[in-house]
């Protein structure tokens, strides 16, 4: 709830992330996905799941920050971002410093540390997959994935 309710975390309502998701929504539902499969394979959910609501804590729209700053390359980038944001105003732990960090991954070189933070990447990618799709399918896919990993 410390996340959750923050100002700031709750200022990524302005973003949209994919499609119409917004950039909270995507990662509460990335934490939420993340949490699933970890609780599900007996890894440290909590952690996974406080670090996934973190990963794209970068803060700005990605759609025009390229254009506003030059700085054009946000899939390799906005880690660091999230990962400084992060710190800024929540406690993270280095596990989850790293999951934010090397959530990007294949896109950034090196994977996550930890299997808490590879389970962040997959669900990151699911998500995003389902969230681009919209709509119904996206409903549809979610609702069923997530009934899947009960």
């Amino acid at each position: 709830m410390d996340i959750l309710e923050h100002p700031v975390f709750q200022s990524m309502e302005r973003y949209i992330q994919h499609g119409q998701t917004t950039c909270r929504d995507h990662c509460i539902r990335v934490s939420y996905l993340t949490y699933r499969i970890c609780r599900r394979m007996g890894w440290n959910s909590r952690e996974a799941a406080r670090a996934a609501l973190l990963h794209d804590l970068f803060l700005y729209d990605w759609h025009t920050h390229g254009k506003l700053t030059g700085e054009r390359f946000h899939g390799f980038t906005h880690p660091r971002t999230a990962m400084n944001n992060a710190e800024k105003y929540f406690h993270v732990t280095e596990d989850q410093k790293n999951m934010i960090l090397r959530h990007m991954w294949p896109l950034t070189p090196i994977p996550p540390a930890t299997k808490e933070g590879m389970a962040l990447c997959l669900a990151d990618k699911a998500c995003s997959l389902a969230e681009v799709g919209a709509g119904v399918r996206e409903a549809q896919w979610f609702g069923k994935l997530s009934h899947t990993l009960r």
